[in-house]
């Protein structure tokens, strides 16, 4: 069962940078990309171990949207949260909805 879980105003989150919000002790890195789509991951980069993600440059690669990290600027699949230059590495990915000007979050249920 997945519940949907308001975290911030669409209006919080400028368009093509990151914001981090707490989900049940996880931190979400979230990014407002192309018509006010937003996208989440994990916030936890796992090259250095910081949670850092949402820090990161956003950009794309063809039509793939991207985030690297401000670390050791790894790239990050921002829908698929694969690692672009390292594909033994990857974030986990959250599911994300917009309504009514408020962005939710999915928690997934036992």
């Amino acid at each position: 069962m997945m519940t949907w879980i308001p975290v911030c105003d669409i209006d919080d989150v400028v368009p093509e940078r990151g914001a981090a919000c707490l989900l049940d002790n996880q931190q979400v890195a979230l990014f407002r990309v192309s018509d006010d789509v937003v996208l989440g991951v994990g916030n936890h980069d796992p090259f250095s171990g910081a949670n850092v993600i949402s820090r990161g440059i956003v950009g794309t690669s063809g039509d793939r949207w991207f985030v690297a990290s401000p670390m050791y600027k790894h790239r990050f699949d921002l829908r698929t949260g694969t690692c672009l230059d390292d594909a033994t590495k990857a974030l986990p990915v959250f599911r994300v909805k917009v309504e009514d000007g408020r962005i939710l979050v999915a928690k997934e249920s036992p």
